[in-house]
């Protein structure tokens, strides 16, 4: 289960999510079940992530003129066939979209399994230092890695950006 599952999950019991600072501020009609309490703790850091407005929030409208002019850049000064342009320019949206939107966790455990980090299996930091890190254990990265590209995609598609229509 994903920080977006369980942000749906709290909206299906009519859970309300906000970020303050680092809190999260649930407003519900009634108490939320134990169940969504727990996924939403459990995803606290990644919610936060998601939930928090940024500096520069694009609109779709910025993400389609970014999208077409990676083509553009691709075809014309590349060569490139307009397909794969296409597909280059939905890369590099999906590159631009996980760097627009980073990812911080506590560095106590791993963002993807929950366990803890030891000395045979270490906790490493990836992401930038000035955006904090999401700390995960070296075989966990790939499938965390993948999960944020599907989050990426679905983002994109809901913009009217996917790889249906641009691979």
């Amino acid at each position: 289960m994903s920080a977006m599952d369980a942000l749906n999950r709290a909206r299906e019991v009519g859970v309300r999510v906000v970020v303050d600072g680092d809190d999260l501020v649930l407003d519900a009609p009634e108490p939320p079940p134990r169940s969504v309490l727990d996924l939403l703790s459990r995803h606290k850091v990644e919610i936060v992530g998601l939930l928090r407005p940024s500096g520069a929030i694009w609109s779709a409208e910025d993400w389609l003129a970014f999208f077409h002019e990676r083509a553009s850049l691709a075809e014309f000064d590349a060569g490139l066939p307009r397909r794969n342009a296409e597909a280059r320019a939905f890369a590099c949206c999906v590159a631009e979209w996980l760097n627009r939107n980073p990812v911080r966790s506590s560095p106590e455990r791993c963002l993807l399994c929950r366990g803890r980090g030891g000395a045979d299996d270490p906790l490493l930091p990836f992401g930038e230092e000035g955006f904090g890190h999401a700390w995960l254990h070296s075989g966990c990265w790939s499938e965390w890695h993948a999960r944020r590209k599907a989050e990426a995609r679905a983002a994109l598609a809901a913009m009217g950006i996917s790889t249906q229509e641009h691979a």
